[in-house]
């Protein structure tokens, strides 16, 4: 090998390695038997929710992943791989690929990272179901506006009851 093939790799795995310290998560997937069609489907889901996917060599990746501190996942980088990086949303790259896989039964999760840890595909699976950031933030904000509704709720009860008392 040429002394600048070897430099190009290094600088492939510097890239990759790059990617995992940035995302907040990132999923390993099987993409073998898919279409074209159905890739090109599933890279427009994840782009338009700000994930990037990129396939991989797995020699790369087992460097890249052990240089950003990733131990363990040479098992995860077998096969045809791609992976899903996200550096804002940790929920968008699972919850996309499960719910696409529904659809899709050629593509498969193996694995991946989640905010810095190694996740098994017990974990992708779980955080896949979570709702979004905007739906938990939702969820966050109807719980704080519940006690201001009720108390709301409560004064105009008792405001009506004075209004409707016969006068004596």
């Amino acid at each position: 090998m040429s002394k600048e093939f070897i430099a190009q790799k290094a600088l492939i795995v510097d890239e990759i390695t790059e990617k995992f310290n940035n995302a907040a998560s990132a999923v390993v997937v099987d993409y073998r038997g898919l279409t074209v069609e159905q890739v090109t489907a599933l890279r427009k889901e994840l782009r338009e929710a700000g994930v990037e996917m990129k396939v991989i060599k797995n020699k790369i990746l087992v460097r890249a992943a052990e240089k950003a501190g990733y131990e363990g996942m040479e098992e995860v980088f077998s096969g045809p791989t791609a992976v899903a990086f996200s550096s804002e949303d940790v929920v968008a790259p699972a919850r996309i690929i499960a719910t696409f896989a529904k659809t899709a039964e050629a593509l498969s999760i193996k694995g991946g990272v989640i905010e810095g840890k190694v996740a098994t595909l017990e974990e992708i699976n779980a955080l896949a179901t979570l709702p979004s950031r905007d739906g938990l933030l939702s969820m966050l904000l109807s719980v704080l506006q519940a006690p201001v509704r009720n108390v709301a709720y409560a004064l105009n009860a008792v405001a009506e009851s004075r209004d409707e008392e016969p006068a004596a």
